[in-house]
């Protein structure tokens, strides 16, 4: 995809089977839009997406990485395909200058440091907000060891965020919270056309006909409510499309505004 002269390009690390469960003990998928299959399963992306503008080749979030981890009521996350994606999109890991972690959970950090701590990415610079820093990497938040050790070993690599960044031109960071205490979204923008990288922030495009659906990690499910709340309205704005790390097929989509409600479509 093209947003005027910057390309992005989604990726994915592997796969998240999902529940209604997910969602909170209420969801009942009952809307024509749900992702469920006839057994009650969503086969979802673990998603990334590559941003190439100027000299700068950004990552946005770095999947798994080579493992399974098994969740409550039959869900997992099975990740390792982040490397082939790279490869097929001539990228290699050394060429990546910048990879913005939109939370610090571990479907979003899985690449980032290898089981001795060594970067994945050894020419980049690690962008997140410090939030997690604090929820995650030094406070009670679950986080895998080898993950904690490379980032309290990386030094000047990491920058953590305290609020908005510019990271490049037509590249901007902006604080979500609430699904995590440091989300971040990626706003990339060029001439009229504008679109937001989501993260964890919306995890499906049926939350918009759904509100009350939420996610079970959600850490801060009412702030995370309002942040959902805030980015719908966002994408209804002319020439905006959004996407998220789990949304269906990585499809991008916008909100419009018909017979008085708003509606999901996806992007052609």
């Amino acid at each position: 995809m093209l947003i005027g002269d910057i390309e992005v390009l989604p990726l994915s690390d592997g796969t998240f089977v999902a529940r209604p469960e997910y969602f909170g003990a209420h969801a009942v998928p009952d809307s024509p839009l749900h992702p469920f299959d006839q057994d009650g399963y969503a086969w979802l992306p673990i998603g990334c997406f590559l941003v190439r503008t100027g000299d700068r080749v950004v990552l946005v979030d770095a999947g798994l990485g080579p493992a399974r981890d098994e969740m409550p009521h039959g869900m997992a996350l099975v990740g390792g395909q982040l490397p082939v994606a790279l490869r097929a999109a001539g990228v290699a890991p050394d060429e990546i200058t910048d990879v913005v972690v939109t939370h610090l959970h571990l479907d979003h950090v899985g690449w980032l440091f290898d089981r001795d701590g060594v970067p994945g990415f050894p020419g980049a610079t690690i962008w997140f907000g410090s939030g997690d820093w604090d929820h995650f990497v030094v406070g009670a938040g679950q986080l895998a060891e080898h993950i904690r050790h490379g980032f309290l070993t990386a030094g000047s690599r990491i920058r953590p965020l305290d609020g908005d960044h510019v990271l490049a031109p037509g590249i901007d960071l902006t604080a979500t919270p609430g699904h995590t205490p440091g989300h971040l979204s990626i706003v990339v923008s060029s001439g009229r056309q504008r679109a937001i990288l989501l993260g964890d922030a919306i995890t499906c495009p049926l939350q918009l006909d759904e509100p009350t659906w939420h996610s079970v990690s959600d850490v801060d499910p009412a702030l995370a409510a309002r942040t959902r709340d805030r980015l719908w309205r966002e994408l209804e704005a002319p020439d905006t499309l959004g996407a998220g790390a789990h949304f269906p097929e990585l499809r991008f989509g916008r909100v419009i505004l018909a017979e008085g409600r708003s509606l999901w479509t996806k992007s052609s």
